[in-house]
């Protein structure tokens, strides 16, 4: 059986509106570009060697009804002027080999800086702690960022967010999502690898 660790990953966001919750959904995610796709939610892992790219090269890369993993923040309003926000953070290592993290956050009455800060350094911390990287948890965002880019081992952190106002008489949907794209070639040269490895095996055992 292979493995199936994305080999990349891109980041996208949409607002829907619809009378009805799930139409409004939808909405969302045809304006994030993926309404096409059957997706599972996943959290929170970037994974090794994986590599960040557009949101364009991404969707070039989807296929219609495909299981796709994606990593999902979402929030939803039918009240009048509530401002909704739906983020997901990102915080990657200096060495390739090692695994990031993603978090997941959504907010009433923040702006879209504000959420995607508290994405943002809540995937950064996590990341931090499997580091061995100390910090203030009193300290401020600007603070931590700054001692994470002196460490060195944390060579990007950044955040997509999506932001807005609930309108009466309807639903409003704020989406914001990392989408894992499987390397499809990569994975059947392992799996055919593992299979010639596993008959190898049988027949050693055989003779």
């Amino acid at each position: 059986m292979s493995l199936l660790v994305p080999s990349k990953i891109f980041l996208t966001k949409g607002v829907g509106r619809h009378r009805e919750k799930l139409a409004s959904f939808e909405m969302a995610l045809r304006d994030a570009g993926i309404m096409a796709v059957n997706y599972v939610h996943v959290s929170s892992i970037f994974p090794p060697g994986c590599k960040l790219i557009s949101k364009d090269q991404g969707l070039k890369l989807l296929k219609p009804g495909e299981i796709t993993f994606i990593v999902m923040a979402r929030n939803q309003t039918d009240e009048s002027h509530r401002l909704i926000s739906a983020s997901v953070g990102m915080a990657i290592p200096s060495d390739s080999n090692s695994y990031g993290y993603l978090s997941e956050h959504h907010a009433c009455g923040a702006t879209d800086e504000e959420a995607g800060d508290y994405a943002e350094d809540l995937a950064a911390q996590m990341l931090a702690t499997t580091l061995g990287i100390t910090f203030d948890d009193d300290s401020s965002w600007d603070e931590r960022q700054e001692q994470w880019k002196l460490s060195n081992a944390i060579v990007k952190t950044t955040n997509i967010t999506q932001s807005a106002i609930g309108q009466r008489g309807g639903w409003t949907t704020v989406v914001a999502a990392a989408v894992l794209i499987l390397d499809q070639e990569g994975n059947i040269n392992q799996s055919a690898a593992q299979n010639n490895q596993k008959e190898n095996g049988q027949k050693q055992g055989n003779a």
